[in-house]
């Protein structure tokens, strides 16, 4: 009798901790699509904004062109080139984050770029072919290259209060031998090697300090399974790089 008492309370206590682990893996679940949910609602909005950049821009462009007509006519060439220098500056920014991409996906890689301007990082994106290419939805592709920014400009935000100098981050996009390769690299404080080696492994591991819950990191790395991808990372004197490799025609 008692073993039969024992048995059953063995299997009782069983069933709660599978009902307990399923309810953790349900409660992640709706994190990782609770956070989704609020990076495409950021998204939207910051396709509104590029849209109404480029509408303005286009507007203002004969204006900007009477002006520096003016300031010719009137000699004052030197006046003439700062002011277009400056044009062609602000044109730049958006064509590099607009050329050949579609809206969303614009929209986000415009809004992180001029996020990383104004904390004063050195931003460069260089892009052999659109992002757009990627053999992915929009919307992973918005959730691939949202948190690798996000998570990029967090990370030389804090670089820079500790080294007080600035901070540079890069994206590189191409396309080699059938395989895209996404690859980005940023100025970082150290990591912790106990982060570093979960980093994109499993949720709740994360750089960020207290109330970040380490959800980027792992969408990544989900993206890139999910497209029979590769991904590997490297955080070596104070610069950590991503590399992102998806074969071009899916499995």
């Amino acid at each position: 009798m008692v073993m039969l008492y024992v048995g059953i309370i063995t299997v009782l206590v069983v069933i709660c901790v599978y009902a307990l682990l399923s309810r953790l893996s349900v409660s992640r679940k709706m994190k990782a699509l609770l956070e989704e949910a609020r990076q495409f609602d950021e998204q939207r909005v910051q396709f509104n904004e590029t849209f109404r950049v480029v509408r303005s821009e286009r507007h203002d462009f004969l204006k900007h062109v009477s002006a520096i007509h003016f300031m010719l006519e009137n000699g004052n060439s030197e006046e003439a080139k700062h002011y277009l220098d400056e044009l062609v500056e602000g044109y730049k920014e958006t064509n590099l984050s607009i050329k050949g991409e579609r809206g969303v996906i614009a929209g986000i890689l415009h809004q992180m770029y001029r996020k990383a301007k104004a904390l004063n990082i050195d931003v460069v994106y260089d892009f052999d072919l659109p992002l757009s290419s990627l053999p992915l939805s929009d919307q992973q592709i918005i959730t691939l290259i949202g948190n690798l920014l996000s998570n990029s400009i967090d990370a030389c935000e804090e670089w820079q209060q500790k080294n007080d100098t600035q901070a540079f981050l890069t994206l590189q996009f191409f396309k080699r031998s059938g395989l895209y390769i996404l690859q980005c690299k940023n100025s970082t404080p150290s990591i912790p090697p106990s982060i570093l080696d979960q980093l994109f492994v499993n949720f709740g591991n994360t750089t960020k300090g207290d109330g970040h819950e380490g959800l980027g990191t792992k969408l990544i790395k989900d993206i890139v399974d999910e497209s029979n991808g590769f991904l590997d990372f490297v955080c070596k004197d104070e610069e950590f790089s991503v590399k992102i490799k998806i074969p071009a025609i899916k499995g």
